[in-house]
């Protein structure tokens, strides 16, 4: 086996768990610098297994499936946070070079984990998480304070694009929602008096070289991601190099290798909080296939392969916009969006995710808009918004 310092290079096999969309991008990204690619991912249909060179169709926790990975690939990573840890331990344990290990990604699998994580380096980066407090048991009701409502009540784990989580104003909502969720482990968050939302992607080599992107400020519809726009444009210099800073420290912290996103709001008064973070590439980082030198999906081929990563320099201010199922079905019966009208402005770039079937708040695919000025970049997704009927 070759020494865990040499890089891996083209020709070799890079394997990926999930086969969603993110999974899709980072296989376009390594076969076009001339790695392959094995899915391991139950679904038939899988977007990323439609396209590697090999799919494995298994549950992520197979080990007949991990060790047919292992047999063929070099270096393994994950394109969703919830993958189970003992899928990447077992993948290294059978020699393969896993990007991140599990222990990087399993701080992110666990709100209350995660939480206890980010308060651990406040007092060194300035920056922690909401107020919150942990709720895993009834009697845990009793101790709330008043100062935590209005509050954001949150499953410990499995939620993503605002599932698994719901705003409580008094004890008899939190009490009403943690006994709807299943008297699940949840943290209850106070909910903050919010300017805006942002995210920072960094990325991890190998040997410890660490890269941010400039950071994204984001606009959430219903829980999942509607835009977020480069360079972000309410934030202030300081701001965003503090954000990076904290982002680096994280990062570092975790001992983690490869592509991680860290969200964080920036509230009225100018406090920053971090509000969570995503063990993988980012939909919020999508702006970075048009808009930078290197996107973090080729940022991922890198870290893994053990090769020195790209530049992280934005070439053209962008706005990365999601587009849904909804688009799909805006009629009441499924049609095709208009891409010939979506296309016509020169600054739209097109990624769709060869998903089959349109449904209500999927992620179907996103559109970068990238020009040399913002206002450009900012009509031509307004003119896309009013093509795709996309609802405010």
């Amino acid at each position: 086996m070759a020494d865990r310092l040499d890089p891996i290079l083209p020709g070799s096999y890079l394997g990926i768990l999930g086969g969603g969309q993110l999974g899709r991008m980072f296989t376009h990204a390594a076969q076009a610098m001339g790695y392959k690619v094995c899915v391991l991912d139950p679904d038939v249909n899988s977007p990323a297994g439609a396209v590697a060179e090999k799919h494995i169709q298994a549950d992520y926790t197979d080990h007949a499936a991990l060790k047919e990975m292992a047999a063929i690939c070099a270096a393994a990573s994950t394109e969703f946070e919830n993958v189970p840890a003992q899928a990447l331990d077992e993948l290294e344990a059978l020699g393969v070079y896993v990007a991140p290990k599990s222990t990087g990604v399993s701080v992110a699998q666990n709100r209350i984990t995660e939480k206890k994580f980010l308060a651990t380096w406040q007092k060194e980066a300035g920056i922690g998480p909401a107020l919150h407090l942990v709720i895993e048991r009834e009697a845990d009701l009793e101790h709330v304070a008043e100062e935590l409502f209005p509050g954001i009540l949150k499953t410990a784990r499995m939620g993503y694009d605002g599932k698994g989580q719901v705003t409580v104003l008094n004890r008899a909502e939190l009490n009403n929602a943690w006994h709807t969720f299943g008297q699940v482990p949840c943290v209850l968050e106070k909910r903050m008096d919010l300017d805006f939302e942002v995210s920072a992607l960094v990325a991890r080599g190998h040997n410890d070289e660490v890269l941010a992107y400039p950071v994204a400020q984001n606009v959430h519809k219903n829980g999942i991601l509607h835009t977020s726009t480069v360079p972000a444009p309410s934030l202030k210099q300081d701001q965003e190099a503090k954000i990076i800073e904290a982002a680096k420290a994280i990062i570092r912290r975790l001992d983690y290798v490869g592509v991680l996103c860290v969200e964080f709001f920036v509230l009225k008064s100018g406090e920053i909080v971090a509000n969570e973070i995503a063990p993988r590439p980012h939909n919020s980082g999508h702006y970075t296939q048009n808009a930078c030198v290197t996107s973090q999906f080729e940022q991922q081929v890198r870290a893994m392969a053990r090769v020195p990563l790209g530049s992280t320099q934005l070439v053209q201010p962008s706005i990365m916009l999601n587009v849904l199922g909804d688009e799909w079905l805006t009629s009441g019966s499924q049609v095709e969006p208009l891409w010939q009208d979506v296309l016509a402005s020169p600054a739209a770039k097109l990624h769709l995710y060869g998903k089959a079937e349109p449904r209500l708040a999927r992620k179907m695919g996103h559109i970068n808009f990238v020009a040399s000025q913002a206002a450009e970049v900012s009509a031509a997704c307004e003119q896309a918004i009013k093509v795709l009927r996309i609802k405010r």
